[in-house]
């Protein structure tokens, strides 16, 4: 399958980062290195950083440490490397919020809706203007002629679908992202011509195709698990006429089903579950490697946003005024009308997708950390952590969830060449944590330093950095 080439652009650390590094190495003795290879944990390690690159990684007494190193004493802590959150969205909002991934060791994120400024933040990043993540970028949503969000690249016939992924190509995007009312031809001209591209595509599945399609297809990745459930319902097609039906009779102004609509197709789904169907559809996804981002922290916020204990978040203090009033349900027009059976509803979904992930994990389809970061209560940085801990819930060892917000990022990229491990020669984009994650992954949280492309951000600096993000969230500049 088609590989994201990155390497060049993500490689580069930034000048900052470099100057920063070509003072003296870094060292971390007396270590646990985890380095996500799936290789047991290596403790009392010593691992030597020189400039931005990882150049030495063994046991303490056999790693010869520089005579000028600045030296971290790694005595009961964990190093990890550097995580991925693989589904974002962060748009014309102040970018200083963007040191929230850092500061949660999120080294870089997939950005899933595409715009110039994102090419910009990229450029200013690695040119050490600000801290951020490493990024990778979609084209712009590419949906039905009635896109959901305005926005979004309106998307009818065969034509218009090649043209956009031409387009896409040309304007430097890492991969084509699509939506859920691609009418079926479109669909399958934009997987035909982003084969041809040379690009990636990945993003929902369209109701108007199924899962196993669109696996068939080279979907490289589905998110937030779209289609999935359908696939598995002896109803699948019911299920996929009824949700044409409710998006082709839509009243204007309007850009999706009442809760009345979608309310009967919902249960639908949960009570016509097929295992055999599930075994079917998973066994095709792993032979066709279509990874998944669940993105099941997301899902559970839209599971739960009637809930008033859950929205009393203290991270929301991190958060912008502007940020915090959308997340408001009144304010989301994709819940407006919701009553507590639709809740209920929702939460079975929520708990049906734990299961899935589940069941697929024991089937051996492959897995990305994601969160859907900029929906209501999904924090930059903070959610993927949680997404972390959903993934152990749902049947993954600590390992396996790691990984999915480590090497398998950086394999799906392309780019495990330069991350996504801690081994020599490797970008030094790595986690210091005070407890260890294998055996509580939950740990992952517990941040004694961050290294950003061989830059050390310590404890107190994160700390500190926290402080300042929060001070941003509640001045007069966050409510413009």
């Amino acid at each position: 399958m088609t590989s994201l080439l990155l390497l060049p652009l993500l490689a580069c650390a930034s000048p900052q980062a470099r100057q920063s590094a070509q003072q003296k190495a870094l060292v971390f003795t007396h270590v646990t290195v985890i380095d996500a290879t799936g290789a047991p944990a290596k403790p009392d390690a010593t691992v030597v950083i020189v400039e931005d690159r990882v150049t030495q990684v063994g046991q303490a007494g056999s790693v010869r440490v520089p005579s000028d190193a600045q030296v971290v004493n790694g005595q009961g802590k964990f190093l990890i490397p550097g995580l991925w959150d693989m589904h974002i969205h962060w748009f014309g909002n102040d970018k200083r919020y963007l040191e929230l991934f850092i500061i949660n060791g999120v080294t870089g994120a997939r950005v899933m809706w595409g715009a110039p400024i994102h090419f910009a933040w990229r450029r200013e990043i690695q040119e050490g203007a600000f801290l951020g993540p490493r990024m990778v970028i979609a084209s712009s949503i590419l949906d039905g002629p009635n896109p959901v969000w305005p926005g979004s690249i309106a998307v009818e016939n065969d034509t218009e679908a090649r043209e956009a992924v031409r387009k896409a190509k040309e304007s430097g995007v890492d991969f084509v992202k699509v939506y859920s009312l691609l009418p079926r031809q479109a669909y399958f001209a934009i997987a035909d011509e982003s084969r041809k591209q040379g690009l990636p595509f990945v993003g929902h599945v369209p109701n108007s195709v199924s899962a196993g399609e669109a696996s068939d297809a080279g979907q490289k990745s589905i998110e937030h698990l779209t289609g999935v459930l359908a696939a598995c319902s002896t109803q699948e097609e019911a299920w996929r006429k009824g949700m044409l039906d409710s998006f082709s009779k839509l009243p204007q102004g309007q850009t999706i089903p009442s809760p009345e609509r979608t309310r009967p197709l919902s249960r639908l789904l949960l009570e016509t579950f097929s295992s055999e169907k599930a075994a079917a559809l998973f066994s095709r996804l792993k032979q066709n490697h279509t990874w998944q981002c669940p993105t099941l922290v997301v899902s559970r916020s839209f599971a739960f946003l009637n809930d008033a204990s859950f929205r009393d978040d203290k991270r929301l203090k991190y958060m912008p005024a502007k940020f915090r009033a959308t997340w408001d349900p009144n304010a989301d027009f994709r819940v407006q009308g919701r009553t507590s059976e639709d809740y209920d509803l929702s939460r079975a979904g929520f708990r049906k997708s734990v299961e899935l992930v589940g069941l697929m994990r024991r089937a051996g389809v492959e897995f990305l950390a994601g969160t859907d970061v900029g929906n209501p209560y999904v924090f930059p940085g903070f959610s993927l952590h949680d997404e972390l801990a959903l993934l152990v819930q749902a049947g993954l060892t600590p390992m396996e969830a790691l990984q999915a917000a480590t090497v398998n990022a950086t394999r799906f990229l392309g780019n495990d060449k330069d991350f996504g491990t801690i081994e020599k020669g490797k970008i030094a984009d790595l986690v210091l944590l005070e407890s260890n994650p294998l055996e509580n992954i939950t740990h992952t949280q517990k941040i004694s330093a961050v290294v950003f492309g061989g830059r050390l951000f310590a404890k107190p600096e994160l700390q500190q950095m926290l402080v300042d993000v929060e001070a941003l969230a509640n001045s007069a500049a966050s409510t413009r």
